[in-house]
């Protein structure tokens, strides 16, 4: 706990002074944030930093390599599922953005194969983007290969956002919008994907 303490004494000292009207408007009026991201796990990619949003601008969700399962709505445990849908019905947010980011692992695992240490949960879930890796095999460069198939696997999220009912409604409506984004861990730039052309062009 001794970093993590560290950490909260230095934003009870600098942040929360800066943030604490802000916090208590939270508190008293709940939080109704603008954008939904659904991000990775990965420690790397934090979208708060990255857009430069405060408290309560930002829902976000995030899971290995920010993948969205189409819909099934059953008795098994859907996390990610339930927070598009408490997002889009509940805080009915603007904008979903799914956003990948190069040297994902979770991509890794889905071009070489998952390791046994991870193959219990890992292994299924990383199925759900089962058709990115054929972006990578078309491509000779492995470094071109794992970005193809990341950013592929954003397109299948966003499809697979369509198939939630309620989020096809929100979209035809315009009440909501999807967008796909490709962060660079190394170089800090942010790639958006054209809608028109579906490919990524620099933010």
């Amino acid at each position: 706990m001794g970093p993590l303490l560290d950490g909260y004494r230095k934003f009870r000292e600098e942040t929360w002074p800066q943030q604490r009207a802000r916090f208590e408007e939270l508190a008293a009026q709940g939080q109704k944030p603008h954008t939904m991201v659904i991000a990775c796990s990965d420690s790397r990619v934090d979208p708060q930093m990255i857009f430069s949003a405060g408290p309560g601008e930002l829902f976000v969700v995030r899971n290995v390599a920010n993948l969205v399962p189409p819909y099934m709505p059953d008795a098994a445990f859907h996390g990610t599922s339930a927070a598009v849908e408490f997002a889009v019905r509940v805080l009915g947010v603007g904008r979903i953005v799914v956003m990948g980011h190069a040297l994902c692992g979770g991509i890794r695992a889905l071009i070489e194969g998952t390791p046994d240490a991870a193959a219990d949960f890992v292994a299924g879930w990383i199925g759900i983007a089962q058709g990115a890796r054929a972006a990578a095999l078309r491509c000779d460069d492995p470094v071109a290969a794992q970005e193809a198939a990341e950013q592929e696997a954003i397109r299948i999220s966003l499809a697979n956002l369509m198939t939630f009912p309620w989020v096809a409604e929100a979209v035809a409506s315009g009440a909501l919008r999807l967008r796909g984004a490709h962060f660079g861990v190394a170089t800090g730039r942010l790639m958006v994907l054209d809608g028109a052309t579906g490919g990524f062009t620099p933010a």
